[in-house]
């Protein structure tokens, strides 16, 4: 189970329930504090892994994102396209972090690059298609929470 505080914690909300969090089994907590205020996180000790989502876009980030998160969400959406992501992917793994691939609401066409991502990345949440009324023909079946690899024609 993951948490996504979606930037809305104070460092001390998050030293208060960390220990709780992680008794109840949660393994990620994603981007507790505000983009750009998240200097706080350094030298926190907390048992549940941090992810930075909305700190993170480029390899530039990670020097200063690998001293205060565990891990990084990668979006392509972020990222400018596959080739920065899988930059980004790289340059996270070199700085010792774990990897989450995520997405902003998008067809399936939007997530079939994300599955190249995906294959190094611990937590997978592309689940974009899903919420929009209509995704694309041939787009990805999901089964019970699980993507299958896109077919041939979802590419054109």
């Amino acid at each position: 189970m993951i948490v996504d505080a979606n930037e809305a914690w104070s460092i001390e909300l998050l030293r208060d329930i960390g220990a709780e969090l992680d008794a109840l089994g949660v393994e990620m907590i994603e981007q507790p504090l505000p983009a750009g205020s998240d200097d706080g996180l350094a030298g926190i000790d907390c048992p549940v892994l941090l992810c930075a989502d909305e700190s993170v876009h480029t390899v530039a980030d990670i020097p200063r994102l690998a001293r205060l998160y565990d891990m990084i969400n990668i979006k392509i959406d972020k990222t400018g396209g596959l080739t920065g992501a899988l930059e980004l992917a790289d340059a996270a793994l070199a700085a010792g972090m774990q990897l989450m691939v995520g997405c902003m609401v998008g067809t399936s066409l939007a997530m079939a690059p994300a599955m190249v991502v995906a294959a190094k990345a611990r937590i997978v949440d592309l689940d974009g298609p899903l919420w929009m009324a209509k995704d694309r023909e041939n787009g990805i079946e999901f089964t019970k929470g699980v993507m299958a690899l896109p077919e041939a024609k979802l590419w054109g």
